[in-house]
């Protein structure tokens, strides 16, 4: 599927760091072909540790594009925007990553597969009550409505094929493959939130921590995995906020399974740390001081055992 360009303005921040990153951080945007995600193994030794980037994704096929009334802006300011560039050393600290290059408005792969509403699939046999971004957006985070009509069935059924079950297909063979290794494995979904709540939001107007552990209430990792995290942030001199707007997503609290061995942490990302904001440009010492913070965060993870913290 040819993909949409976005506006100049984006193509000058990419270029700020593609160039260093070719391998890990591909220009999708002008792809005839678009790949919907990139799977990338550890440069050394394989340690229990994978980095999922589900949000950071910003290609349209053209049919999905013709679907909806969606400005390019709009595209940019909803994605976790570079935090697969901030996390994009993981592999050579022995992480495996995972990375998906369609934008959320294709599907949010942090959504169940069946949710969704009768008003974004009119045919859908088990709609939920009401979901305006399920795992088909048809708003935006301001309440704008994107979707030109509701997607059928069918066509709901054919988008998940293409780009939602591969990915979480990867995701869940890789865990397993990474707890068959020493008996445990440690998921971290690396996102990005606004520094305030938008209208949208659960917290409209609200200002946010630097970092937002999502774990469901302590509920998806080992109690020590996630003291870890929070000590490892705060003595970055960065504020720690658990759960708090986000608890984590679906995939959190699907894979987060502390007692089979899988831990999961969502850890949201405070944009204003390295981009601004009003431009969507990153600011680039800021953007590497909070890189060198996750590539130490990686480094323990992938040193720690949770059965011993």
């Amino acid at each position: 599927d040819r993909c949409t360009c976005l506006t100049p303005r984006l193509h000058r921040a990419r270029r700020l760091y593609r160039a260093r990153l070719p391998a890990l951080a591909p220009d999708v945007l002008h792809r005839s072909r678009m790949r919907s995600f990139e799977f990338i193994t550890p440069v050394g030794a394989s340690r229990p540790v994978l980095v999922e980037i589900p949000h950071a994704g910003l290609a349209i096929p053209e049919e999905v594009l013709a679907q909806a009334d969606l400005p390019m802006d709009t595209v940019l300011r909803d994605a976790d925007i570079y935090v697969d560039q901030l996390f994009a050393n993981a592999p050579k600290l022995d992480a495996t990553m995972l990375v998906a290059r369609h934008s959320r408005y294709v599907v949010d792969l942090n959504r169940a597969h069946d949710d969704v509403d009768a008003d974004t699939v009119a045919d859908h046999p088990a709609p939920v009550a009401w979901q305006p971004r399920g795992v088909v957006w048809r708003t935006t985070t301001d309440g704008h409505a994107v979707m030109k009509q509701p997607l059928t069935y069918r066509a709901l059924c054919e988008r998940l094929q293409r780009y939602y079950y591969p990915y979480h297909s990867r995701l869940r063979q890789t865990m397993e493959q990474l707890r068959a290794q020493t008996g445990y494995a440690i998921l971290i979904a690396g996102h990005s939130m606004p520094s305030a709540g938008r209208s949208q939001h659960r917290d409209p107007g609200a200002r946010r921590a630097d970092v937002v552990p999502g774990t469901h209430g302590g509920s998806t990792a080992a109690a020590g995995v996630i003291d870890l995290i929070d000590a490892h942030f705060r003595s970055a001199g960065l504020t720690v906020m658990h759960d708090d707007p986000y608890r984590g997503g679906w995939t959190t609290v699907h894979y987060g399974q502390p007692d089979k061995g899988w831990h999961a942490i969502q850890i949201e990302l405070n944009r204003a740390l390295y981009v601004d904001e009003a431009t969507s440009e990153p600011r680039e010492q800021d953007f590497e001081r909070l890189r060198a913070v996750l590539d130490d965060l990686v480094r323990k993870l992938t040193r720690c055992d949770p059965r011993s913290l």
